[in-house]
């Protein structure tokens, strides 16, 4: 791949590459756009099989990130990080200091939080090194975990979702197929539970598939199968890049509404679930919540205050679903609109 042509870098104004042979460091930080301000987004923590494997994926989600902040009204650009490797594994104090001085070489232009494979006291060593970071613990003065944010943030884009597609945001009796539970779809599927719905479980670490059942009392299905459980739901909450002509062909729900970035693994897919009469409410906005969450560190954390933004995720999510029948196009590219023209203007 080559990083210095722009159609492969998707318009990405920076790609950082950092190692550190002394903590086993090595990680790639992708800025897609600073038009709304310094560029923010989590650290993912991940063994991908190749660097280029890494590359894609930090490329396509900071590209993600751009158009999540914006439709979330932020005034941060999009960016991400990538490390590579087993955190279970190879993650210590050291190599996270040596990755918190790789983002202070951009001097601010990055904000960093956690992410797939990273933790709190993940963000507390890398502050050690650098203040462009959020989702520290309340101890360190942060907000702590974002992930009930997130949750919270998906859930009421399916409320609105459920409220559109059936005329009752009532979910008694909804079924619900969560694939992939985690910090944010373990939260996920408390709220489910909590408004009635009947969910079922998948993930490919069957000790979190336990805790879920244990918790919850949901149902495991074989993580294979999650997604083509028959259900109204279908909740991508784990890995992106799950929607695609063949998964999507075998699709057996009305909604999909989930957590996961990037669920798409091409734009036309969106038009593949709409010709399948799937209402799509599009990633980045159901899962913006703990981006709302982390940026409000920056301007004094306020819990009340995240609530009510985190809750307005489900109107946002009404407008981009009345857009998009209006205009008769995709709900994806109905956000994508919305998040252009405020990125737009802001240029």
């Amino acid at each position: 791949m080559g990083v210095f042509s722009s159609a492969d870098r998707d318009g990405h104004t920076h790609v950082l590459y950092g190692a550190d042979d002394a903590s086993g460091l090595k990680a790639i930080i992708a800025i897609h756009s600073m038009a709304l301000g310094p560029a923010l987004g989590g650290t993912r923590f991940y063994p991908y099989q190749s660097d280029d494997e890494a590359l894609h994926d930090v490329l396509r989600l900071s590209q993600g990130m751009t158009l999540k902040n914006a439709a979330a009204g932020l005034d941060h650009g999009g960016g991400k990080a990538v490390i590579i490797g087993d955190p279970r594994i190879i993650k210590t104090e050291a190599l996270m200091r040596a990755y918190g001085r790789l983002i202070e070489s951009l001097g601010g232009r990055y904000v960093t939080a956690e992410d797939v494979g990273t933790t709190a006291q993940d963000m507390e060593w890398v502050s050690g090194e650098t203040k462009w970071v959020t989702g520290t613990s309340t101890a360190h003065g942060g907000s702590g975990d974002p992930s009930p944010a997130t949750a919270l943030g998906v859930f009421s884009s399916l409320v609105a979702a459920v409220d559109y597609t059936y005329g009752s945001s009532d979910l008694s009796g909804r079924r619900v197929a969560v694939q992939g539970v985690g910090k944010v779809g373990h939260a996920y599927v408390g709220l489910l539970v909590e408004a009635g719905a009947e969910v079922l479980v998948g993930d490919i670490w069957q000790p979190a598939v336990d805790r879920a059942v244990e918790d919850f009392g949901v149902k495991a299905v074989p993580h294979e199968e999650i997604l083509f459980a028959d259900v109204d739901v279908v909740s991508p909450c784990a890995m992106g890049e799950v929607l695609n002509a063949e998964t999507i062909e075998r699709l057996n729900c009305r909604l999909v509404v989930g957590s996961a970035n990037n669920q798409l693994a091409h734009d036309d897919d969106a038009d593949r679930l709409l010709a399948q009469d799937i209402v799509y409410v599009p990633d980045f906005v159901a899962n913006a919540g703990g981006v709302i969450n982390v940026a409000d560190e920056l301007h004094g954390y306020d819990a009340e205050r995240v609530m009510r933004k985190v809750q307005a995720l489900g109107e946002r999510t009404k407008d981009i679903l009345e857009s998009a029948r209006t205009l008769s196009i995709t709900p994806n590219e109905a956000a994508i609109r919305m998040a252009m023209a405020r990125i737009a203007a802001a240029s």
